[in-house]
């Protein structure tokens, strides 16, 4: 094979302890919670007054605003209070403090980035472009959740990254998000839960419909019905938990990008948010949306999810559904193939397969693409993120698996207008893990979620072994002109 030069860059993006988010601290069982706001309730004011000053000087300054958020938490808590009087808002706070924790989000490890052009690009030199970075970040427990950063490139393919805000956030939670009926009804025919009672639930809806008018609606069937059945439990519950899955979320106007966190919100999320993977759609219109593929996690199985948003302050989270979504791995094409869109994703633990569909949500059809056919790929292949368009096909990294779990990143060519064909492919490895990417929480890894095509540059931001981000640039004509 040719030789393609691999420029590292001297950046690395290491986990930092000292990133902190506020979280609910939920103790077991509402009698013991009533027992520690009791105790709260004993102390006297200028108690509480003390207590609350030493929290404010020991923690204030790690929290844009720590006040608001105890009580956030104190009107949460609340209900279990076993007395109505009058509380000061000092006491009220302290409440709400003893029920709050911080949560150290990148504590484990900060890899598998993707990168998109960011949605401002004013105020740049010429031949500048401004990037978001997502990448996912590991705390306690070995929960993981979708962090950013912002930076530049330069005309000659240098990188910055801006320097994070010392603060992080979570985004509030969108009340009353409406759900378009006709899609919903699609998502329950696709998990088989379509019948006689979610079609009885559903003309009680209207278009569109909110969550606590679902709710009401399955109550008002259920209770016409006198259905107390098991099977029909059953689909209520599976019907709530598609509803409740599909959600959104939005960050203040005033915070900086980096300063954003989404964190597990769903159970199905519970124990992660894992590998997202953004990409910049362009639909047919000429409308751009950022839309990201990722896996969802809860202990036990692994759910693909996918997100949207316009700007980076309102996402909105939704399931994927169909018999083609199945395993890691999912990638959107950026724009639409022959009126479809198109996406990679695995099938199995092995090949890299092609799916179509009329909707972003729902799959139904796959095809094989490609499967392991040199030594570092032998265990498994996959992609390192949405493919990028160049006037010769479409560009994929993708990752390798090989002797002695070594994971590898690599690339293969499409055809623009029929991506059922490979055109090309490397024969060698394009990035391999050197002396001091190898060491981590998961050694010999390379991975990353996606790239940015930079004039004739191409950007790849990437893992070091589920530990660490870096970044190379690599020719985008050295690498077409190598493929076989």
């Amino acid at each position: 094979m040719k030789t393609i030069n691999i420029n590292r860059t001297k950046i690395t993006l290491y986990p930092d302890r000292k990133r902190v988010l506020l979280r609910p601290f939920h103790i077991m069982g509402g009698e013991r919670t009533s027992e520690i706001c009791g105790y709260v309730m004993a102390l006297s004011e200028a108690e509480a007054h003390r207590l609350l000053g030493q929290l404010g000087a020991e923690f204030g300054g790690r929290h844009k605003d720590i006040r608001g958020y105890f009580r956030r938490r104190f009107e949460e808590v609340r209900p279990y209070l076993l007395s109505d009087h009058a509380l000061s808002e000092e006491r009220s706070l302290l409440i709400g403090a003893y029920f709050t924790h911080e949560y150290s989000f990148e504590a484990a490890a900060l890899f598998n980035p993707s990168i998109v052009p960011h949605p401002d690009q004013s105020n740049l030199a010429d031949g500048e472009r401004r990037f978001v970075l997502s990448l996912r970040a590991t705390g306690e427990g070995h929960i993981s959740s979708i962090t950013f950063r912002a930076g530049v490139v330069d005309i000659n393919g240098n990188v910055v990254i801006d320097t994070p805000s010392r603060y992080s956030l979570g985004p509030a939670h969108v009340r009353d998000a409406p759900f378009e009926k006709g899609l919903f009804e699609r998502k329950l025919r696709e998990l088989d839960l379509t019948g006689a009672f979610s079609r009885e639930v559903l003309k009680l809806l209207a278009e569109p419909f909110t969550l606590d008018e679902l709710r009401t609606s399955i109550n008002l069937v259920a209770k016409g019905l006198r259905a107390h059945d098991l099977e029909t439990e059953k689909v209520a519950k599976k019907t709530l938990t598609l509803a409740q899955s599909c959600f959104e979320v939005q960050f203040g106007a005033d915070s900086c990008l980096s300063e954003r966190l989404l964190f597990p919100y769903t159970a199905v999320q519970s124990h992660g948010i894992e590998d997202a993977r953004f990409v910049l759609f362009q639909d047919d219109d000429g409308t751009q949306m950022y839309y990201a593929t990722f896996t969802a996690y809860n202990g036990k199985e692994i759910q693909p999810q996918f997100l949207e948003t316009p700007d980076f302050l309102r996402f909105k989270f939704a399931t994927l559904n169909g018999p083609a979504i199945w395993n890691k791995g999912m990638a959107l094409f950026p724009r639409k193939i022959n009126g479809l869109y198109a996406m990679l994703g695995r099938q199995d633990y092995e090949n890299i397969y092609v799916m179509f569909s009329d909707h972003l949500h729902i799959w139904r059809h796959k095809q094989f693409l490609l499967g392991p056919k040199f030594p570092w790929e032998f265990i498994q292949m996959g992609n390192c993120g949405s493919p990028v368009e160049t006037e010769r096909g479409w560009l994929v990294l993708s990752h390798g698996v090989g002797a002695m779990r070594k994971y590898c990143i690599g690339a293969f060519l499409l055809d623009r207008d029929d991506p059922t064909k490979v055109i090309g492919r490397l024969r060698d490895p394009l990035i391999v893990p050197n002396e001091a990417e190898r060491e981590g929480y998961v050694p010999n890894v390379v991975y990353s979620c996606g790239s940015l095509l930079h004039g004739r540059q191409l950007i790849i931001p990437y893992g070091m072994s589920d530990y660490a981000t870096t970044f190379a640039t690599v020719p985008l004509d050295e690498i077409l002109s190598a493929m076989e």
